[in-house]
């Protein structure tokens, strides 16, 4: 249901970049040889183009070989045979808490599968959806170390996503920018990302993804998967090959549509990718990307605890009887009763659904000033039009129809820049960058007319709405810029010393509607800023297989532009008294872990501590479909400690079991006071909603280049959906297994070809996937807020995919 709070330069890995863990080669993918085929570089620079924000092992701190012959050469970590890929590479190098996915580790997911569903393995990381492939967005969950999606950096070649909530003012998801066959590495930083990093929400860490390259021989590859509930994904792209000019290229198209695995519905979704990839002359590189991506989903219904004990897990929307939907909406407005076996207006609706179109693009060019002086600079821009639907019975339509089409629009238009320099000397790298982005963003809460007659299109554009109740136009404005000093103070320490400066303007402006009351939505100005969030870590190298890290980091979240969420999302009074005093939020984070590497091991352990000062809690008024104006507060800090640990083990030829553990203890530090200094909530001490305390993942692999096969076990704790902890999601343990034959026979057939198969949720369990899609409450003691989404049941996927050439 919509309620109303609803490059990563793949940077320069050059070629003498090494991967602190397991090689990264894949023999089912030929498409990159490494991850770090995203990030060809002028050929004399390789050795020393400029690392934007972590995007890739060395990006977050591997060592690095330099090879050109001035330069100090620096020991890399050792490295263990090339013939399987670690599940997980571990930063080796990094003077903070940091893992890596390879592209081979993502392609073994079914496709279309989210890559934050991919990363959810990793310690620290819980993400959750309701849909099989992590796709559905409305139910798209991810937390990391107690921090929410609103307070992680995502970045994608370096561009900025946003901070993906749902009604999204400032990006988009990385589904919906990058096709799930075009994904190159994708890092995490679950403490503190890099201070080159585009983000300025980045309060607990950062996920950056990239983009392959086009490959330097002509070739096709094209696949196609079938499975449960109506799925199917069909996917092309050519590469053409280098061109006479020395460039090359792909283009990239899928289709993708499945049916709802409850009630009736569909998720569906067309894109196409495009990159160019342009060396000029011996030192420079221009790399031009482009993405065209167009989403239609249906929405489940939000459930809630009472919900689920007297319907069961798949209770839903009514979608295919449009008749019972007017029924409710009469009596709900005439005050009768509402028909059996429903008890309330909110049990069920007809029909919701998300409508996104966007267009994003980047243009970078790598170049070399001077044998030790390189940069980059990027423009890019994102266009993106969407509706949130909802068929309401609060409203009636004008023709006498007691049901109406509420929506909520969305027309974001970004444009952007970054720059960055990397200059060597002797035993330091001293680089800097700066970031501008300038974001229009119009939201517009609507309502259309339905015929009493024929039921309305499930997925569909709505024109000449009969009323609007709020329309405003926001705009935001960021400046980052960074510095920082990476000194090999020996052979065996490293020591990383920088800070970043970020300035936040935003605005909001009301547009006259036809609505009577006056709007909703607040207009004016306010600022975030900080001049100094420095970053400091270290990494000391024990032994050639032994190494300690330790990072501090003082990190800030900007204010939203937004009617949905943040300080404008609330009445023009609540925001008059907020605005001079409101505190953007500020965290503090401090890492220190020990690693482990050999040939047939990687481990780490990590224990961090953060402190989270001036935590903004938005409070839902009402049922949290209705759209009431929230109420914004400062509720003090929150407090996070915790553990993590993480190991690979290749126990014996082509085999190897992966597994993570964490323990996290994130909790309020302050109880929530009313205006008029009553105690409105006694939260303090209490644990962070939505925040397991610990998660746990199992994998184990097979590979050995033609069969390969992994089981995996995911494990989430108890999670509370109440600021008060009287209402929680019970813990869960989901299994989910992935089987694949590559053919190698050279008769044109078979040459080039690959099956698989997925078998999501294998054991078919009932549990309540993401927690909060409606938001949260102070307390639910009956169990009636509906928040709640149901986990899909067990699926099968099969695929098909051929490369030709």
């Amino acid at each position: 249901m919509k309620h109303a709070a609803s490059l990563a330069l793949t940077t320069a890995l050059a070629s003498g970049l090494v991967l602190g863990g397991f090689a990264t080669t894949s023999p089912a993918n030929a498409q990159t040889a490494t991850p770090a085929a995203s990030s060809a570089t002028p050929r004399h620079a390789a050795a020393s183009r400029h690392v934007r924000g972590a995007a890739t092992p060395a990006a977050a701190g591997a060592p690095v070989t330099v090879t050109r012959a001035s330069a100090r050469p620096v020991a890399a970590a050792p490295q263990p045979p090339p013939a399987t890929e670690a599940v997980v590479v571990l930063g080796a190098g990094a003077s903070r808490q940091t893992q890596t996915l390879g592209r081979s580790e993502i392609m073994k997911m079914t496709p279309g599968t989210s890559p934050l569903k991919t990363l959810s393995k990793l310690p620290g990381v819980m993400f959750t959806s309701s849909d099989p492939l992590g796709a559905y967005e409305w139910s798209q969950q991810i937390i990391v170390r107690g921090f929410d999606q609103s307070r992680l950096g995502f970045t994608m070649d370096g561009i900025p996503l946003g901070d993906l909530a749902y009604g999204n003012d400032n990006g988009l998801s990385i589904g919906r920018a990058l096709q799930t066959e075009n994904n190159g590495s994708s890092t995490l930083a679950q403490g503190a990302g890099a201070l080159s990093v585009a983000a300025s929400n980045d309060l607990g860490g950062a996920m950056q993804f990239t983009s392959i390259d086009p490959t330097d021989k002509f070739g096709v590859d094209v696949a196609g998967t079938v499975g449960s509930y109506g799925t199917y994904r069909t996917f092309a792209r050519v590469n053409t090959g280098v061109l006479p000019g020395g460039g090359k290229l792909y283009f990239s198209y899928d289709w993708q549509d499945a049916n709802k695995w409850k009630g009736d519905g569909q998720q569906r979704q067309q894109q196409a990718n495009a990159k160019f990839v342009q060396p000029l002359g011996e030192h420079a590189k221009l790399t031009l990307f482009a993405d065209w991506s167009q989403r239609r989903e249906n929405d489940y219904q939000d459930l809630s605890l009472s919900l689920i004990r007297r319907d069961g897990y798949n209770l839903d929307n009514i979608t295919g009887n449009y008749q019972l939907a007017r029924q409710i909406g009469a009596a709900y407005q005439s005050g009768g009763t509402i028909p059996a076996p429903y008890k309330t207006v909110d049990d069920v609706y007809y029909n919701a659904a998300g409508l996104r179109d966007d267009f994003l693009s980047y243009g970078r060019l790598d170049f070399d000033l001077a044998p030790h002086l390189t940069g980059f600079v990027t423009g890019y821009g994102h266009l993106d039009t969407g509706q949130g639907v909802w068929v309401t019975p609060y409203v009636p339509s004008p023709n006498g129809n007691p049901l109406s089409t509420r929506t909520t629009e969305y027309d974001i238009h970004r444009t952007g820049m970054l720059t960055g320099l990397k200059y060597e000397l002797k035993r330091h790298t001293i680089e800097g960058g700066f970031w501008f982005e300038n974001n229009d963003f119009e939201e517009a809460r609507r309502y259309y007319s339905l015929s009493p007659n024929g039921a309305p299109s499930s997925i569909h554009w709505y024109t000449n709405p009969f009323e609007t109740q709020w329309q405003n136009n926001f705009n935001t404005k960021t400046y980052q810029i960074y510095l920082q000093d990476t000194w090999r103070a020996t052979d065996r320490l490293k020591v990383n010393v920088g800070f970043k400066s970020l300035i936040v303007n935003n605005s909001s402006t009301s547009v006259p509607t036809n609505y009577s009351p006056l709007p909703q939505i607040a207009q004016g100005s306010i600022s975030a800023s900080n001049g100094f969030l420095p970053q400091l870590g270290a990494n000391y190298r024990i032994n050639h297989n032994n190494e300690l890290f330790a990072d501090f980091a003082r990190n800030m979240n900007a204010f939203v532009s937004s009617g949905t969420s943040g300080p404008f999302s609330t009445t023009q009074s609540g925001f008059d008294v907020v605005k001079n005093t409101l505190k953007p939020e500020m965290s503090y984070t401090e890492e220190l872990g020990y690693r482990f590497h050999n040939q047939v091991v990687q481990a780490s352990l990590t224990g961090y501590y953060a402190e989270f000062q001036n935590r903004l809690l938005s409070f839902t008024q009402g049922s949290g479909i209705e759209g009431n104006p929230s109420v914004l507060q400062n509720v003090g800090g929150v407090t996070t400690r915790g553990v993590e640990m993480a190991s690979t083990w290749r126990f014996a030829q082509n085999w190897s079991i992966y597994g993570s553990f964490s323990w996290n203890d994130s909790f309020y530090n302050n109880n929530i006071y009313a205006s008029d200094g009553l105690l409105y909530a006694q939260t303090k001490g209490k644990n962070v909603v939505a925040t397991p305390r610990m998660l746990a993942n199992v994998q184990l692999s097979y590979d050995d280049g033609t069969v390969w096969g992994n089981v995996l076990m995911q494990y989430q704790d108890r999670r509370y959906y109440t600021y008060s902890n009287d209402a929680y999601a019970p813990a869960n343990a989901i299994f989910n297994l992935a089987l694949g034959y590559r053919f190698h026979q050279h008769n044109i057939v078979l040459r080039g070809l690959e099956a698989q198969i997925d078998v999501t949720n294998l054991f078919d369990k009932h549990y309540i996937a993401t927690v909060g899609s409606n938001g949260f409450v102070v307390s639910d003691p009956s169990g009636t807020f509906q928040t709640l989404q149901a986990g899909s049941p067990r699926m099968v996927f099969f695929t098909l995919r051929k490369h030709f050439g």
